[in-house]
């Protein structure tokens, strides 16, 4: 099968494509017949050896996120899995490959006529923005700013915002980004703007913001922080800026300021229902994953690539199958050409 090996950390030139053996399933282990893997900045980070969990031991094959068909069990999983569609994580390795192993038990049924590369793309994000959405508790009415708001996160933030009523402003960089921010229903700011703040200011109605959703980090995130009312909320969920926001903790608690966020992973027993339900809710047609672009396995080092230099929106999906093997979608083009 073809797999992406890395073999040293660095530039995306080394996620190099190569014939490798087919896995073989273990004990309570599905193998999945890949037709997306999903790609994520944390994973171009672990590549250039700047991940936010240390070094992992090489070689290995990147790729935590898969949708396919399951086509083999191992011992103790039941074989009625085999023909099922679905999506899963790997065990943080091994989702950029033609097929990959899976626990039998993380594995998610797609729901009929949800396409499965939007599965795919809400496997890690839909989870993600459903969990920070909860904890910040929005409401009818309220302010909220979304940074990074053309992302995968971030654009599904700005549908959960909307949907529950609030006023919402996305805010990102460029003319490609903007539209798809105001085609989720969102007002749109550019923060390569000096008065990037003011304006979000003027597009929530004026006043304060009662949350923020940083998934920048840096000099935008340690700014938006500013703009909150006392007794607002942050979400912490990203420093695609590369450095994390500079909060005043103590400045924070006497405008009690509540800092909300993923500081500890969430184990399976609560990532699964919320997979589930992410994709219920994409299936009933509430949140819309937004795929930005598709490249071939082969090229995952272009898909890196766009990812650092910001050329990105929404989800970047690796596509491992032709369309005719999408399960869920097969008019889909997964030839790359969504670049």
């Amino acid at each position: 099968m073809l797999s992406v090996v890395m073999e040293e950390f660095g530039g995306p030139e080394v996620l190099r494509a190569r014939q490798v053996e087919d896995p073989v399933p273990g004990p309570g282990q599905v193998l999945v017949d890949v037709v997306y893997a999903s790609v994520t900045f944390v994973e171009t980070q672990v590549r250039s050896g700047n991940g936010p969990f240390g070094r992992p031991a090489l070689p290995r094959v990147p790729g935590n996120g898969v949708g396919g068909r399951v086509v083999a069990v191992g011992p103790e999983v039941d074989p009625a899995l085999i023909g099922t569609v679905v999506v899963t994580t790997t065990g943080g390795e091994g989702g950029y490959a033609e097929r990959a192993l899976a626990r039998a038990d993380e594995v998610v049924p797609v729901p009929p006529g949800l396409a499965l590369k939007d599965a795919v793309a809400l496997l890690a994000d839909g989870r993600t923005a459903l969990l920070l959405f909860r904890q910040a508790e929005v409401k009818p009415g309220e302010k909220v700013l979304v940074e990074a708001a053309a992302g995968g996160v971030g654009s599904l933030l700005v549908q959960l915002a909307v949907h529950a009523g609030a006023r919402v402003v996305g805010a990102a960089r460029g003319n490609r980004k903007a539209e798809l921010v105001v085609s989720l229903g969102a007002s749109y700011v550019d923060y390569s703007n000096d008065e990037w703040l003011r304006r979000v200011g003027d597009a929530a109605g004026g006043g304060e913001l009662d949350v923020v959703f940083d998934g920048v980090g840096g000099a935008i995130g340690t700014a938006a922080a500013s703009a909150l009312r006392p007794g607002g909320r942050i979400s912490l969920y990203g420093m695609a800026s590369g450095a994390d926001a500079t909060l005043d903790e103590d400045d924070l608690a006497a405008r009690r300021i509540r800092m909300l966020g993923l500081f500890a992973a969430p184990g399976p027993a609560e990532t699964h229902p919320l997979i589930g339900e992410a994709l219920r809710l994409a299936a009933d047609g509430v949140l819309r994953p937004v795929v930005g672009q598709v490249f071939p396995l082969s090229a995952a080092a272009e898909a890196h690539a766009a990812i650092e230099a910001r050329a990105t929106v929404g989800k970047t999906l690796l596509a491992a199958r032709t369309p005719q093997a999408d399960p869920n979608d097969v008019s889909d083009d997964a030839s790359g050409d969504g670049r």
